[in-house]
């Protein structure tokens, strides 16, 4: 095997789906608090505001801000490396734009961290991952207000001085191109406006967090040289339906359209593909003045991205899968088996998008998000044997080891989704689990949220204890 010494290995979370405690400590609601369950054939619906009577899952989600000691634990018998988290913005700050951040927030990340380091688990942080304040979506529609900027940049400036003995590895946004797929109120907070077109609110929104990454990244260059930054992508790489000349056309053409986020973060311009695409949409960013070197100056240190699945592109087929949770409809790839929630099982398809992303940027990249998502039955005797999942993460594993010793990618590490059991973002289910641990919770929020180790748990530890080369 070729993973190199120092690989961080590890799991994945986000607060809004793991962390639960949503009134407590001082917190404020972000968006995520006020999204319904779902399903795979049900959409979650969000809300203006918090309704009495509605079952909001994430409120409790599976806990961690009660179990964060034993959840740590958990991860530290596993043998963690690293630990991708993310900081809840309403914690810190309720609203998302006062002047004075909530301590009993910044304590509680504080005390996570401190427990992180006792069992020598490095944080990779996730700054906003899908949770914006529902206070700055409703006064301000979210960052399709360019005030998002500096309200952001005070948060990131708060918690970077706080945190700055305890976490080096930093994200600045989550999936920063599902702003652009589908609604973008999940990731951007930002409704249509009247008179004005969607692409045009959507995109005027992304030059806004472009922005507010660059004016990070800048700040940790200039104040804190001990951090890497980070960009973070949606995973979603395109293949070619067949081969009949347009419908490669049509699979470049959508892979441009998610090398877009990651130009204007790691080149730091808009380029001629960047400028096409917003000319096909009729969109005009409207910039200030500072604005184009800000970008060239705040290019991030590395790329990191969520793997679940390839998408084929056609002009002309009839979409046959709808991948649930993605909000993307696609041909069916003959070639490839799906989960029960439409995610077609594709680990080669990594390998692809590891040199495609090395190849364009030279950058080092991170895994941070693979998983699958899967219904896990709880014995009487407490356990969950998930073979399913092993096989699953094996034959990716795998071809992480390929990319980096066949192909030479630069690979920082592996952070596998939902490694304690988690809402799913896309469905609000419980029942789609990804986790080594279980969670006792179900779709309706019963259960009594205690943990059980799966057989996965067993397996993942041995993975990590032997750096990858034991994967039986």
């Amino acid at each position: 095997m070729a993973f190199p010494k120092g690989f961080l290995w590890g799991g994945a979370s986000a607060a809004n789906q793991y962390e639960g405690g949503w009134d407590e400590g001082g917190r404020g609601p972000c968006i995520f608090d006020a999204i319904t369950a779902g399903s795979a054939t049900q959409k979650r619906e969000f809300h203006s505001e918090i309704k009495e009577g509605v079952y909001y899952p994430n409120h409790t989600a599976t806990d961690f801000y009660h179990h964060y000691k034993e959840d740590i634990a958990l991860m530290g018998e596993m043998g963690f490396k690293t630990f991708r988290m993310s900081i809840g913005w309403s914690r810190i700050f309720p609203r998302g734009d006062e002047e004075t951040p909530n301590e009993e927030g910044l304590k509680f990340y504080e005390d996570v961290f401190k427990e992180l380091k006792k069992y020598d688990i490095e944080p990779l942080v996730t700054i906003l991952h899908y949770e914006t304040p529902l206070y700055l979506a409703n006064e301000y529609n979210g960052w399709y207000s360019r005030k998002l900027v500096d309200f952001y940049y005070h948060y990131v400036e708060t918690i970077f001085e706080r945190y700055k003995d305890y976490v080096k590895y930093w994200l600045t946004f989550n999936e920063i191109n599902c702003i652009a797929i589908g609604d973008p109120y999940m990731a951007g907070a930002c409704k249509k406006v009247d008179g004005v077109s969607l692409d045009q609110v959507t995109y005027q929104a992304a030059h806004h967090q472009f922005l507010a990454s660059a004016k990070t990244v800048k700040l940790a260059h200039e104040k804190y040289p001990q951090f890497k930054v980070g960009m973070m992508l949606g995973g979603l790489f395109f293949y070619p339906n067949t081969c009949h000349p347009l419908d490669m056309l049509e699979f470049q053409k959508m892979n441009y359209q998610q090398f877009y986020f990651c130009d204007l973060q790691c080149r730091g311009y808009y380029n001629n593909h960047a400028k096409a695409l917003l000319k096909s949409k009729g969109v005009v960013i409207q910039m200030e003045d500072g604005d184009e070197e800000l970008l060239r100056q705040g290019t991030v240190d590395f790329i990191s991205f969520s793997y679940y699945m390839t998408i084929n592109a056609s002009v002309s087929a009839n979409p046959e899968l709808a991948l649930a949770g993605s909000g993307i409809a696609s041909p069916r790839n003959p070639y490839l088996t799906a989960t029960d929630w439409g995610m077609e099982i594709n680990p080669e398809g990594m390998r692809y998008f590891l040199n495609e992303l090395y190849d364009r940027y030279q950058l080092p990249l991170f895994v941070v998000e693979n998983g699958l998502g899967a219904v896990d039955e709880l014995t009487e005797d407490g356990k969950v044997h998930d073979p399913y999942r092993i096989d699953y993460l094996r034959e990716h594993i795998k071809v992480m080891d390929k990319a980096i010793s066949e192909d030479g990618i630069d690979l920082m590490g592996y952070t596998s989704w939902g490694c304690i059991d988690c809402i799913s973002a896309g469905t609000g289910e419980m029942k789609k689990r990804y986790g080594y641990v279980y969670v006792d919770r179900d779709d309706l929020g019963n259960g009594s949220l205690k943990r059980y180790k799966k057989d996965s748990f067993d397996w993942y530890k041995k993975v990590i204890a032997s750096n990858g080369e034991d994967l039986d």
